[in-house]
């Protein structure tokens, strides 16, 4: 029984932090998962994100990012692109946690 309740809490564990927002940022776009461009207003935004301190902040797919230090912590590797056409999501960093959220759900698939 106790072995059960061990796999049980393991499953619990791993799908809590399957989506999490683990983010690192490279220096080249082909090294990238996904293609991002910082917009100047939150309207013009596919997601507002925010910047948490700390890894276990990280959300699950809501905008709340932890940059990395490196690649193989990251769940997603980002690029940014210096125009709104090469991007494959366009993000604005909001200032406050309950902010953060996707404006455009067609391209949430993108971050899991």
């Amino acid at each position: 029984m106790f072995r059960i309740g061990m796999i049980i809490l393991s499953l619990l564990i791993f799908a809590l932090t399957a989506n999490s927002q683990n983010i690192f940022s490279v220096n080249y776009s082909h090294q990238a998962d996904v293609k991002v461009y910082v917009v100047n207003h939150s309207h013009q935004a596919d997601l507002n994100v925010y910047k948490v301190d700390y890894r276990h902040q990280a959300g699950n797919n809501n905008g709340h990012w932890f940059f990395t230090q490196h690649n193989h912590q990251a769940d997603k590797s980002i690029y940014f692109v210096d125009y709104g056409h090469q991007a494959d999501v366009k993000i604005y960093f909001v200032d406050h946690r309950h902010q953060a959220g996707w404006r455009n759900k067609e391209k949430k698939h993108m971050f899991y």
